[in-house]
């Protein structure tokens, strides 16, 4: 059937999530696996979202508050911004796409890391413009070959820090120049989903420069340190005039009740948030020092994931590792065909991906 679609929806490589352990464990006649491939938080949800969802079951039957007062009011307090620089989504994902269909045109240029979250280049696709992909330095965006590909066209660049999937992050003075440089029409979105996680003192948040030219939108979710990934909510933070076009294009109760519900309560859970950051920061330090004595390169990172250099096709490393109940991310599809990339998981689960990896080598 001819449905009369643009060539540039249908040039669009569809996003590929990773699977559900449940599924994996169908697949592969596998049980009581470990799943360490998509960054979710170990410790599961924040109890006090848990709580709070509890109790608010009982009136599923009405709408949610389209505007999010309560989570918005809140968000506002925890950061320190007005109310009316906060726009909410149905996760970060929801946010770029309000960001395209507001600001891109069919020919606009983005600038795009690569690697980095494949959702950049969807969005930038799904509105006509055309995503220059701009290879990452040692593993790190380049703010300097980002400069070099900035032309007429350029509209957008998306920075994602710490990068998904190399953990890298973007330091101070690279993005002060970065911004000094960029004409005052492109608007450059910071996707901070990892950003709690950041240990790096040199590493600034995009919402230190709310104030300043070019525009800078900074994106953070709750998915990965308050444990809510199955909520699908996230927020953004930007000038005022823009926040009030994306309400325009944001669909109607685009973030359930639940989800706005647990947000809010999870943003006073600081024992959960400390809790997660000792338990990921913890296993990063012993994985790290495993692999190193056995050879292997991993990494350094400031998210709650890191890349190891298995030496050999990371497809075929993946598929070991599953059939002993282990899951990774492989990268090939991100062009580093020898990496793996791990999630940070419980001390027990570090361990059990650890035994696995020992009977994969040997």
């Amino acid at each position: 059937m001819n449905f009369n679609v643009p060539d540039y929806i249908k040039n669009i490589a569809p996003y590929v999530p990773g699977k559900p352990i449940e599924e994996l464990e169908r697949e592969y006649g596998i049980s009581d696996s470990v799943k360490l491939a998509s960054n979710e938080n170990p410790l599961g949800p924040s109890p006090k979202a848990m709580a709070a969802i509890a109790h608010s079951v009982r009136n599923l039957h009405r709408y949610p508050d389209g505007a999010g007062f309560d989570l918005i009011q809140r968000l506002a307090a925890y950061l320190k911004v007005p109310p009316d620089r906060i726009v909410i989504g149905n996760g970060s994902d929801d946010l770029l796409g309000m960001l395209a269909r507001v600001l891109l045109q069919p020919g606009d240029e983005v600038l795009v890391p690569d690697p980095s979250f494949l959702m950049y280049t969807i969005v930038a696709q799904s509105a006509g413009a055309v995503p220059i992909k701009v290879p990452l330095k040692e593993l790190a965006i380049d703010p300097e070959a980002m400069l070099s590909r900035v032309g007429p066209r350029t509209r957008m660049v998306f920075i994602c820090n710490p990068n998904n999937p190399t953990g890298a992050v973007v330091r101070r003075p690279a993005l002060d120049a970065l911004l000094a440089a960029l004409p005052p029409r492109v608007v450059v979105v910071v996707d901070e989903a990892y950003f709690e996680f950041v240990r790096d003192e040199n590493c600034i948040s995009g919402l230190a420069y709310l104030d300043t030219r070019p525009a800078v939108v900074t994106l953070r979710t709750f998915s990965k340190a308050y444990g809510l990934a199955g909520l699908r909510v996230g927020y953004g933070v930007m000038a005022a005039p823009l926040a009030e076009l994306l309400n325009r294009v944001r669909m109607p109760f685009n973030v359930n009740s639940l989800a706005q519900i647990a947000a809010t309560a999870a943003l006073d859970d600081d024992e959960f948030l400390n809790r997660t950051l000792g338990v990921v920061h913890e296993g990063m330090d012993f994985l790290h020092a495993e692999l190193a004595q056995r050879g292997l390169r991993a990494f350094s990172s400031q998210a709650n994931f890191f890349l190891v250099d298995v030496g050999r096709p990371a497809d075929e490393v993946f598929q070991a590792l599953l059939h002993h109940g282990v899951i990774v991310r492989s990268m090939r599809a991100y062009g580093y065909p020898r990496f793996i990339r791990v999630s940070i998981g419980l001390p027990e689960e570090n361990r059990r991906f650890l035994k696995a990896l020992d009977l994969v080598w040997t």
